[in-house]
């Protein structure tokens, strides 16, 4: 009963827009704000939320880590949506949060969060290792449910509201192309993170290019390997397994796509003074990544746990130090927003359309799983103010055109 009288206390501070029915294992149900009690803040409450805590053991961990249990109550089945979904759940505590309801226990936990967040970061080659393998070297027929046919898993560009996540990918891909300034054929290109391949190829393909993927994704090595093969682009296209440590060849071009997320906080410094090494002095950077339109945070534990261990999106001034030091000119910076929510909700549906298959592969375990963490993701993206950089960097102020219509992506 402490449990449930402090977590009771936790609903009550927290939810003060919408409402929330909690039916607690013992079948009794509290309603958040108490019926009858007047709104304490105006706003768009948005649709009610009911939930059913299933075991009196999910009371104790969601009062001891309300962060981290919540998401694993939900894999677990101890904690069920009624008449809503997971991601409704998710964004009435996103909303409140937002709004300023807090609960010291929720102070407590995010202030270990955000005291632990270097040390959670330490990403030696041996770590990083470890944790590509947890999620991105997941079965290959997994991704190609959700994703788009070319498997990019990062933030597409929507340049229509209506475009498929197919057009929004391509997209993507030719704006990056088009901030590389790939102006002559046969240009080298170094691809930090190249994923399956996708990126590449396209540089490959339809730019002339010559382009080096690393990944440390065996799984991601072996997919990249084969397209390419059967595109017949193996003698454009080389995929090799390294850390971005590791490399310091010359290019004319770095672009780095969805890989500073896994980079942490203490590596930035040695992140883009491979970036400088690697690139000739007329060469040319291109950094997508995820970021904090809101200043410094941390990673949230379910997420830091699950998903992406040693994973974190930075503000850009914690990014922008490091650029300075490394002897990098930023070019241009643009900031994509609402993109990745869009990508997600994509994602999503696809997830959805095929969760049959998707659990014959592993288990309703990793289907709930899943399905929270692409809830989580997109409300970041929607609510928590996260959104997507592009930096465009070089070491010499004269190897770009003076004037930006280049990056104009047909």
């Amino acid at each position: 009963m402490i449990a449930q009288r402090l977590l009771h206390s936790v609903f009550s501070a927290l939810v003060q827009q919408g409402s929330l029915a909690v039916t607690w294992p013992d079948g009794s149900t509290s309603h958040y704000p108490r019926k009858g009690a007047p709104p304490v803040r105006d706003g768009d409450g948005g649709p009610p939320v009911r939930i059913a805590l299933r075991d009196r053991r999910w009371l104790r961990r969601l009062a001891a880590n309300p962060g981290l249990a919540f998401g694993e109550a939900y894999m677990a089945g101890g904690l069920e949506p009624v008449g809503c979904t997971i991601g409704d759940a998710l964004d009435l505590v996103l909303r409140n949060v937002i709004a300023g309801a807090n609960h010291p226990l929720l102070r407590l936990h995010q202030g270990v969060l955000d005291g632990t967040r270097r040390l959670a970061q330490a990403n030696g080659i041996g770590r990083v290792r470890r944790q590509v393998a947890r999620h991105y070297d997941l079965d290959r027929r997994f991704y190609a449910l959700i994703l788009d046919r070319d498997l990019n898993y990062s933030c597409a560009y929507f340049r229509h509201p209506d475009d498929t996540l197919e057009q929004a990918q391509q997209a993507k891909q030719h704006l990056i192309a088009a901030k590389l300034h790939l102006h002559r054929p046969g240009m080298t290109v170094l691809d930090i993170g190249c994923g399956w391949g996708g990126l590449a190829l396209t540089l490959a393909r339809e730019y002339g290019a010559h382009v080096t993927g690393i990944t440390l994704s065996a799984e991601q090595l072996r997919a990249a390997r084969e397209r390419a093969d059967k595109e017949g682009l193996a003698d454009r296209v080389r995929f090799e397994l390294a850390d971005y440590r590791q490399m310091d060849r010359p290019f004319d071009r770095v672009v780095s796509v969805g890989m500073m997320e896994h980079v942490g906080l203490r590596n930035y410094g040695a992140y883009f003074r491979t970036i400088r090494r690697c690139l000739r002095q007329d060469g040319v950077a291109l950094v997508h990544h995820i970021g904090r339109s809101a200043g410094p945070g941390s990673t949230a534990a379910w997420l830091q746990k699950h998903i992406f261990p040693g994973g974190y999106a930075p503000a850009l001034s914690e990014v922008m130090p490091s650029v300075e030091r490394s002897g990098l000119l930023l070019t241009d910076v643009q900031t994509l927003v609402l993109h990745y929510a869009q990508t997600v909700r994509c994602w999503s549906q696809r997830f959805q359309a095929n969760r049959r298959e998707i659990a014959r592969l592993y288990d309703e375990r990793f289907c709930r799983m899943f399905e929270f963490y692409l809830a989580a993701a997109e409300l970041a993206f929607r609510r928590e103010r996260q959104v997507v950089f592009q930096l465009q960097l070089t070491p010499s102020q004269s190897a770009l055109p003076p004037v930006r219509d280049y990056m104009l992506a047909p």
